[in-house]
């Protein structure tokens, strides 16, 4: 029987670029909160696919709604503010 080797690195090497820069990861703070506030819309719906929504549920469905909506807003403000600013900081 003959083995086949692969002719390359099993493991892929890490690379110095994959990491993410400051400015990337600045980016992901700013924008946390939102990501949040998706993620529970989204635990919100899910919980309803297999079953119809109780009035419970249409409440929790509502209250992250308005959620994404506010910090949406927030953030918008923020950026609005933070660009009308000398020098752009918030």
């Amino acid at each position: 029987m003959k083995h086949i080797a692969a002719l390359h690195n099993l493991v892929t090497p890490w690379s110095d670029g994959l990491e993410p820069s400051d400015a990337e990861l600045d980016a992901i703070e700013w924008e946390m909160p939102l990501i949040l506030a998706e993620v529970e819309l989204v635990d919100a719906r899910i919980a309803v696919l297999d079953r119809p929504a109780t009035e419970l549920d249409e409440r929790r469905i509502r209250r992250a709604r308005r959620k994404v909506l506010a910090v949406r807003r927030a953030l918008t403000n923020r950026a609005a503010a933070a660009v009308s600013m000398p020098g752009g900081a918030a």
